[in-house]
């Protein structure tokens, strides 16, 4: 974890964290890389719990990564193993052996199969990792996970976070209520098509891995795929959810088909979960001051729209205009014209919060550099493009670029 100040944009208090039912978790301070804090999470999940994931796009992935991969089709999950410090990418044939022998404990530890088992791994590329700190502390740590533990959990698996990220939500399900759980860590090499970033949601409901998989499609478009930091996709980056179905004790109905009317406001609390917890990544991007909100609007396409706000969100020149608070519209007119989509100079359109600064070509007559200034000032910044060519639309979050992202990276593996 760096040695930084916690970010100005974390949040003032956290939520409580209820257990769920048929879910454990225990930590442990195994050394990886950090001195005495803990750096070795396990999840351990009654028999029969289901499992969906989504998973990096880079070509050079890590050996967890693909581990997780050769095991989700199986759609079962009994642990989750998750070390910080050690990313375990780009180590070869001792990755590989690494991530056996670390499955091959948990799975003993847990009385299950080795498919049932589920690992990640975050921090520096290209140092091997010693299996013997997983030989050394599953055993222990399955036997002795509690529920309750999940503050421990986001703890656990941070690097250069500032603070842990976390949500829970409650929701009916049929006459029950049910809970969804979230964690997530990510600061720095995040951008969409996942991000430096490990999440991982669970819930009580007795939904199946099609249904939770569905999910995921769904709505990691809109959350954690439409959030930047630096534009550095990872070769880690993983998102697992985890379906106990512990509450159809307490009569909540069995949901296998994605399709099932009653699934509709645990779909939405589940989205907001994802919403949340990649909100909390942005916030805690590395030396990151301002949340930026970015809308495009009228692009030809929600796909172009995508490519113009990505443009905009990752652009160096707009994101150290934010730092300086400074209302540079020219630098968004410049992202929008880079992005090689459909645009037209004489309909783009662009705010800053509610004010209109560029219409028709040029700085409309009305602009007012001291309404503009004083803005910037703000934690949050909005800034609105509208193509003016089509229907199509999306929204992107980032945040600014200074002077401690530098200091962080420059670092990291000092």
């Amino acid at each position: 974890m760096s040695s930084a100040s916690v970010s100005p944009l974390a949040p003032k208090s956290y939520p409580g964290m209820p257990a769920i039912d048929g879910l454990r978790i225990a930590t442990a301070k195994a050394g990886i890389k950090y001195k005495d804090r803990v750096d070795l999470m396990a999840m351990v999940f009654d028999a029969g719990t289901a499992v969906a994931g989504v998973f990096t796009t880079s070509k050079c992935p890590s050996a967890p990564v693909e581990l997780c991969r050769a095991h989700l089709p199986g759609g079962k999950a009994r642990v989750l193993v998750v070390n910080a410090g050690n990313a375990n990418a780009f180590t070869g044939k001792k990755g590989r052996h690494t991530t056996a022998v670390a499955a091959r404990a948990a799975a003993e530890a847990a009385g299950c199969n080795e498919s049932e088992v589920f690992l990640s791994s975050t921090g520096v590329i290209g140092e091997p990792l010693d299996p013997v700190h997983f030989e050394r502390h599953l055993k222990g740590m399955v036997a002795d996970a509690k529920g309750e533990r999940w503050g421990d959990a986001a703890h656990a698996i941070m690097t250069t976070d500032t603070f842990p990220k976390m949500v829970t939500r409650t929701v009916r399900l049929g006459d029950a209520e049910v809970t969804i759980n979230g964690i997530a860590k990510g600061a720095g090499m995040i951008a969409p098509d996942m991000a430096t970033m490990l999440a991982y949601v669970a819930t009580d409901a007795p939904v199946s891995a099609a249904v939770l998989q569905d999910l995921l499609s769904r709505h990691t478009p809109t959350t954690f795929n439409a959030v930047t930091v630096d534009s550095d996709t990872s070769t880690s980056d993983t998102l697992l959810a985890f379906a106990t179905g512990a509450a159809r004790s307490r009569g909540a109905p069995e949901i296998g088909d994605p399709a099932d009317s009653r699934l509709a406001d645990f779909a939405a609390a589940f989205a907001e979960c994802l919403h949340a917890l990649a909100l909390d990544i942005v916030k805690d991007g590395e030396g990151a001051t301002k949340l930026v909100r970015v809308d495009v609007t009228g692009a030809v396409s929600d796909e172009s729209a995508k490519r113009i706000a990505m443009s905009i969100a990752n652009s160096p020149l707009v994101k150290t205009a934010i730092t300086g608070e400074d209302a540079n519209w020219g630098r968004v007119v410049m992202a929008v014209g880079k992005a090689g989509e459909p645009a037209d100079r004489d309909r783009l359109a662009i705010w800053f919060g509610d004010l209109l600064v560029a219409s028709e070509g040029e700085r409309v007559g009305s602009y007012s550099e001291a309404e503009a200034s004083a803005y910037m000032k703000n934690d949050e910044i909005a800034i609105r493009a509208d193509i003016g060519l089509g229907e199509g639309r999306f929204t992107a979050w980032t945040c600014n670029l200074t002077k401690e992202y530098i200091a962080i990276n420059g670092d990291y593996r000092s």
